[in-house]
């Protein structure tokens, strides 16, 4: 672990964390303390509560008033919303840094360097003249205990296909700035942001080998209910940004591909484990023949 140093910080941090929370019990604290243990400082965090009664905001003042060295990067806001998007929408609307990043209540960042990490891979991309406006990375699925390799390479395909949760991206500011999440999408909000992005604005993605957050997961999008929707959402959003053809072609491969059996697969506990490996290894090929 290198030496934790406390970066300057101005009215524009490298960071913006994101949490938006409505009674989350202890998991704020628990996404806290990963946020405190970060060796890279340089960020602010937005809390978005949106009228939480079960005293975790009363809980969360506690904890900051202890963190003397970090409370001051911190700022809390509660206000009424609409669905957790919106809550995301009202919190982009004080966040000032130059890359915002979402982590739920929760979820944890995977290690103690993320935020270095990822810090120093834009910082060399800068000086090369390549910064990126979007970059991701892996997660941690908690739940099965394996890392979810992120697809290095975003195309048609990829975006049609799976794309990184948001959790795995951090977006610059300027994006937030000209749109944020569409709340008329319950579930798959992020997931049409991401295409808006790639499809509207030509970002081109950039993979950073990281894993950046302990994904919880079971939660609001996983319920019987928003999983239908979910998939009725897929459908509506690839056809606002993709033609007939790309989507009967898209579905098509996966058919061929056994995409349904290879879903269950990555979310069984007994082979989750060799579906990802067997993922990281093509991902590795994949990369090296680019």
């Amino acid at each position: 672990m290198r030496q934790k140093i406390e970066e300057n910080i101005s009215d524009k941090p490298f960071f913006s964390i994101i949490v938006v929370a409505l009674n989350p019990g202890g998991k704020i604290i628990e996404t806290f303390e990963s946020i405190r243990a970060q060796s890279f400082t340089d960020y602010q965090v937005i809390v978005k509560d949106g009228g939480s009664v079960d005293g975790s905001m009363e809980e969360l003042k506690h904890f900051l008033e202890q963190w003397q060295e970090g409370s001051g990067r911190v700022q809390v806001v509660t206000q009424q919303d609409s669905s957790i998007y919106d809550g995301m929408n009202q919190a982009v609307g004080y966040a000032t840094g130059e890359y915002l990043y979402f982590l739920n209540c929760g979820d944890l960042f995977a290690h103690e360097e993320v935020l270095a990490q990822v810090a120093d891979k834009i910082r060399e991309d800068r000086r090369a003249g390549r910064e990126a406006q979007l970059y991701y990375g892996d997660i941690l699925d908690v739940l099965r205990e394996q890392v979810v390799s992120s697809n290095p390479h975003i195309d048609a395909f990829a975006c049609y296909r799976h794309l990184p949760c948001h959790q795995a991206c951090l977006y610059a500011a300027s994006l937030f700035a000209e749109r944020g999440y569409d709340p008329s999408y319950r579930v798959r909000a992020d997931y049409e942001h991401f295409l808006w992005c790639f499809f509207e604005k030509k970002v081109q993605p950039r993979y950073i080998p990281v894993t950046l957050a302990a994904y919880e997961g079971g939660g609001f999008s996983e319920t019987k209910e928003n999983i239908r929707r979910s998939a009725q959402e897929h459908k509506e959003i690839t056809a606002r940004y993709m033609s007939v053809g790309q989507r009967l072609r898209y579905r098509g491969i996966l058919l061929i591909t056994l995409a349904p059996l290879r879903k269950k697969m990555a979310e069984s506990p007994r082979f989750a484990g060799i579906y990802q490996n067997l993922k990281r290894l093509l991902y590795v090929k994949r990369v090296g023949k680019e």
